[in-house]
Order: structure tokens, then C-alpha cells, then sequence
């Protein structure tokens, strides 16, 4: 395992972490959480260090069980929540929730308790739509938790920009959470150069497309009612992302798969801290770890794949 620096923080992460929102089981289909912990620990024992979560997940579910994962370990692992969804239920027309500090901090408090902690390594606010309320009322209490040696940073989960300019000014954050992969180029427009200039560090979600980069989908996929994915089928653009997945085996050839071509593209990023693949198995997380390896692509292979993307598949 390779480890990067979080942007200007001194805070120094694996370049490939857990992302735990599957194992909430709350969007990702089923998922035993015997097999979660199996899976968390088999990360830690390959040099996995940081840890992403979120009240929301499976309504404190995933955090539960990260917090299960890490005791007796809590020193090694960088651990990373968010909050501002949870009374939101992901409807950004409701009135502001989070409209004063003190509830920001109740549920800081809430998930310190479910992780099983007194501090957290990164804590972001999680609402993607910029409400002036609930935006001024993060930055105060991010300001109030570093303060008491709550929290070691503080960022935002968005994938537009002009909250992570609002959140970012005076440099009261130190990181910023976006979705970027092989087939959502969309933030080498704007969100990473943002970040290279202003030293902020780059958590990646996303970067396996919800699973499609995986390359286990066929055009006889299913998906379950309840799973994010379910309408995926009916989509036009489906079929077109997975000709694209399968052109990307060709260069990923017989050494690696789908999986470490798709993750390795984002680390090839320099502005890139760490990527946060979902796993809910200890299969899966094996297979994302072995993206760690240098060298990580060849310009040939960017040069491949920037053919491969550039035809329209459309968002799913």
C-alpha cells in the first residue's frame, strides 16, 4: 500500500480506503454484517488506513459497524464521517434542518457514539445543495470542533463547485469529497484544479461508477427494488457505459482487471489524496487494494483511455 498526505493537513492516508456506505444496507442491495467486519479487517491487514462513513448510511448502521471494525485499533485508522443528511432524507426542497451550529453537533455527537470514539480524523458536511442556513451553520460548528480537539479536519461532500468555493473561503476546510471516476470526467474541469491550487485534499468517491467499472455487469443485469441502481437496465446509456467497460478490459489486458485499470486512472491524478471504493466483501476489497501498485498507468494507457471516455454514454 502507497500513502499520500490529505491535501495541507499533516494527516497521512492510504491512497486506496473503505468506502462503507454498502455495508449500511440501505441503497447497495443485501449485505451480512459478519462479512462487513471481515471485509474492514482484511482492509486494515493490507495496509488500509482510512475509513469513510456517514450518519446516513443504513441510519447509523454503517458507522456501527466501523466502529466494531476499529476497536482496540482506533490509532490506525484515519476515520472519516459526514453529517447533513440524515434528517434531509436526501430531499433538497425541505426547509433547512441544520439550521443552527448546536444541531450540527448533536449529530457529531450521535455518530462519535456509534463509532465508538471521542474524536473524528475528518468530518464533512454532507448536504449537497447550499442552503445559507445549514452552509453557515457547519462552518461555525467545523470552527467550534476543531477548537476542542474534535475533529483533526473538515471539508464538504459536493460535486459542485460553487459550494466547495462557498465552504472554502477563509480556508476553513481542508478537503473536499467528489465523485470522479473513468466515466465522470466532469471535475478535471474545475473541481480538481480548485483543489491543486488551493492545497485542499481530494477524497474521491465513485471512482468504479457504482460497481459498472467492476466489470462483473452484463447487459442482462438486474437490480433489486430498493437498490440506487435498480433503473440502471431501462437507461439507454447503460448499454453504452458497458461497451465502454468492456473496450477498457482490452487495455487493462490479462495482468489486471476492469477494477485496478478504473482506480489506478484516478490516482494517476497528482491532486488525488485517496479513492474510496465501496466494499462489502472481503473479495472486493482485495481486488481494490491491488490498485496500489506502481507504476500506476503508462501515457499510452491515459492516452486509451481518454479515447474510451470521450464517447457519450450520459450519466446513470
Amino acid at each position: 500500500m502507497h500513502y499520500r498526505a490529505l491535501g495541507h493537513t499533516q494527516i497521512q492516508v492510504s491512497e486506496v480506503g473503505f468506502g462503507s456506505w454498502a455495508i449500511g444496507g440501505d441503497a447497495w442491495g443485501h449485505v451480512d454484517d459478519a462479512e462487513s467486519l471481515r471485509a474492514i479487517h482484511r482492509a486494515l491487514e493490507l495496509g488500509v488506513t482510512f475509513i469513510d462513513t456517514a450518519d446516513v448510511y443504513g441510519n447509523g448502521r454503517s458507522e456501527t459497524l466501523v466502529g466494531k471494525a476499529i476497536a482496540g485499533r482506533r490509532d490506525a485508522v484515519v476515520v472519516s464521517t459526514k453529517g447533513g443528511l440524515m434528517g434531509h432524507h436526501r430531499d433538497p426542497d425541505r426547509e433547512p434542518v441544520y439550521d443552527r451550529p448546536e444541531k450540527v453537533l448533536e449529530a457529531f455527537d450521535a455518530s462519535l457514539r456509534r463509532l465508538g470514539t471521542d474524536y473524528i480524523d475528518v468530518y464533512w458536511c454532507h448536504i449537497w445543495w447550499d442552503k445559507p442556513e445549514e452552509t453557515e451553520s457547519f462552518l461555525v460548528a467545523f470552527e467550534t470542533l476543531k477548537r476542542a480537539g474534535k475533529v483533526r479536519a473538515v471539508g464538504v461532500s459536493t460535486d459542485t463547485i460553487d459550494h466547495i468555493r462557498h465552504f472554502a473561503r477563509d480556508r476553513v476546510i481542508d478537503a473536499v469529497q467528489f465523485d470522479y471516476s473513468v466515466l465522470n470526467r466532469s471535475p478535471e474541469a474545475d473541481i480538481l484544479p480548485f483543489i491543486a491550487e488551493h492545497g485542499l485534499g481530494a477524497v474521491v468517491r465513485g471512482p468504479l461508477y457504482k460497481g459498472l467499472l467492476s466489470g462483473k455487469f452484463t447487459s442482462v443485469t438486474t437490480f433489486a427494488e430498493g437498490d440506487i441502481r435498480h433503473e440502471w437496465p431501462s437507461q439507454p446509456s447503460f448499454q453504452t457505459n458497458l461497451d465502454k467497460v468492456e473496450r477498457l478490459g482490452t487495455v487493462a489486458g490479462r495482468d489486471r482487471s476492469v477494477t485496478e485499470l478504473a482506480l489506478r486512472f484516478v490516482l494517476s491524478n497528482s491532486a488525488v489524496s485517496v479513492v474510496i471504493p465501496g466494499a462489502k466483501t472481503v473479495g472486493q476489497v482485495e481486488q481494490n487494494v491491488r490498485a496500489s501498485i506502481r507504476p500506476l498507468l503508462s501515457a499510452e494507457d491515459l492516452s486509451a483511455i481518454d479515447g474510451i471516455a470521450a464517447a457519450d454514454g450520459g450519466p446513470l
